[in-house]
């Protein structure tokens, strides 16, 4: 019997004349862990929330989904509002309660509970999750995979049956992502709650999925185990979906002539084990990208905290950025990567320390020089369509030749055609192009940018590192805070770690990643240790691979 079932779901959102959604149809056994994915605005989080009926978007439904063959739309609301949890994005979206403990029990003592039940409850989710540390602690303190864990743990107290997640890992570091991925998984498997779970970073998620749904354009374009998912996509390598595969997968497909989906790898075991039955050797291939030595931007022994009575944010920090070079600067939640950026950008002044530009001391903000492209893209407008926001900044800025400029930067973003959309309009890679387009404006010679790939899709996140690459070739020089390990090694020429508010470690983009061994590609993780020479991505195991079957 069907746990889940989704009939002939359409939906179009008001005064929109296209579906989101278009003959949506499924059905999902009890116990199931369901990865949902799919390119920006194949909508994923539309159907995701229309299973939630308490925040399900305004528009035109057609269809209806079943749990235990009851209708979500019939069924009443406490009932769903238990049997269905969801958890969101952004974990500052999900927390409504001060401190931690008081999170956890607000949903419970909405829903009636007893103080006795609601005791139990905590008691067994806190040794589950190993949250005793943090009962009394103040939720806006926690770290981004902490408030991550607090929100699950908040919405399993309710127990539910069916779980929802659209992309929690988003604002993760690479160290938390994977804990919450094996603590879902656990969940899963010793609650037996049914999971779907809709997300971009797909590397880990293959391996422990029952089934997984592809979205495109509104319709399901495959629905299958994992392994049969990836044969049918692979199909066609210029397929957007391609790049959304695992690694190991991806590696497999392209050096090999005869793909069976039962051999198709999906973790750095699989791909170990594969690798191990292939002579490969090396193709010669000179990959040096020589830049300037010239310091462009340095900061000596920077102290920076937010008030007296907290801890340092920054202590002691010390970095050299180059002209030309694309540094990448990683490390996990709450390390003090984005105030850094802000320091750098002017935007915060540190209690001790200097940073000097271009050999001087910087005393204010220099817009015109150094560009600053926050997390938060939207946060850079206040017009109502991108050309007006374009036009004030160059109005502001005083920039010669504005409107020659405007033209040149939406012609090289190809935003021509969304020049008079509203920003809010936007999907998630248009926005960071449309800021993006703003902060170049004044054609700076750094840009600081934090998050950038947040929220994109391979495909998206694509466009965005060859469109940063190009300008880096023209002289910017690009400085990035990021969690997205993989974007990194594709495109950074030198990478920091930054550690309890200082840089531990800085080295040239290879050895940086071939040195670590959680902040690292899964292609690294896959060939070290082993005969084949190493490579950090699938792209440069293409170009410097000759795979002997």
């Amino acid at each position: 019997m069907a746990f889940l079932e989704a009939k002939h779901i359409s939906f179009t959102y008001p005064e929109e004349k296209q579906c989101v959604l278009k003959d949506v149809s499924f059905t999902i056994e009890q116990g199931e862990f369901i990865v949902l994915c799919g390119p920006s605005g194949s909508g994923k989080s539309t159907l995701l929330r229309l299973m939630k009926r308490e925040i399900a978007p305004h528009g035109k439904r057609v269809g209806e989904f079943f749990l235990n063959k009851e209708s979500l739309s019939t069924a009443p609301l406490e009932q769903m509002a238990k049997e269905v949890g969801m958890v969101f994005q952004d974990p500052e979206n999900q927390i409504v309660m001060d401190k931690v403990l008081e999170e956890l029990i607000f949903g419970m003592e909405n829903m009636g509970a007893t103080t006795e039940e609601m005791r139990k409850r905590v008691a067994e989710i806190v040794h589950f999750f190993g949250l005793e540390g943090l009962l009394n602690r103040k939720t806006h303190e926690l770290s981004g995979g902490q408030k991550q864990l607090v929100n699950l743990a908040s919405v399993l107290l309710l127990e539910p049956e069916l779980l929802l997640l659209d992309e929690p890992t988003a604002q993760l570091d690479p160290v938390a992502a994977r804990e919450f991925i094996s603590m879902l998984k656990t969940m899963n498997e010793e609650f037996g709650i049914t999971v779907i779970i809709a997300e971009h970073r797909l590397e880990e998620l293959f391996a422990i999925a029952d089934r997984t749904i592809v979205l495109d354009k509104g319709e399901i374009i495959a629905f299958d185990i994992p392994k049969r998912v990836i044969h049918t996509l692979s199909q066609d390598l210029n397929h957007a979906m391609y790049n959304y595969l695992p690694s190991a997968a991806r590696l497999y497909i392209e050096h090999t002539s005869n793909i069976i989906s039962e051999a198709i790898p999906l973790s750095v075991k699989e791909g170990k084990h594969w690798l191990k039955q292939h002579r490969i050797e090396g193709i010669n291939t000179d990959e040096r990208n020589d830049h300037d030595n010239k310091e462009l931007l340095k900061l000596r022994q920077i102290d920076f905290q937010y008030s007296k009575e907290t801890d340092k944010i920054l202590n002691n920090l010390s970095l050299t950025i180059n002209e030309g070079e694309w540094l990448s600067i990683v490390g996990a939640n709450g390390t003090g990567k984005s105030t850094l950026l802000k320091i750098m950008a002017g935007l915060e002044k540190a209690q001790r320390g200097s940073v000097i530009y271009k050999g001087k001391k910087v005393k204010k903000q220099l817009p015109e020089e150094i560009g600053y492209l926050p997390q938060n893209p939207k946060l850079f407008f206040i017009q109502d369509t991108i050309e007006a926001e374009l036009k004030e900044i160059i109005n502001f800025r005083q920039i010669d030749s504005g409107d020659e400029r405007i033209k040149e930067l939406l012609y090289i973003f190809q935003m021509r055609d969304l020049r008079n959309r509203h920003p809010y309009d936007l999907s998630g890679g248009e926005l960071q192009k449309a800021a993006l387009a703003g902060v170049l404006l004044p054609q700076p010679k750094l840009l600081l940018v934090d998050e950038p790939t947040k929220g994109l899709d391979p495909e998206a996140k694509q466009r965005f590192g060859d469109l940063l690459q190009s300008l880096q070739k023209q002289g910017l020089t690009i400085v990035m805070v990021t969690h997205d390990i993989e974007f990194a090694a594709k495109y950074a020429t030198r990478c920091a770690m930054m550690f309890q508010g200082s840089i531990t470690i800085e080295a040239p983009s290879k050895s940086f990643f071939q040195g670590n061994a959680f902040y690292t590609t899964v292609i690294n993780r896959i060939t070290r240790g082993s005969d084949v020479p190493d490579v950090l991505t699938v792209e440069e195991a293409r170009r410097s691979w000759r795979v002997h079957e």
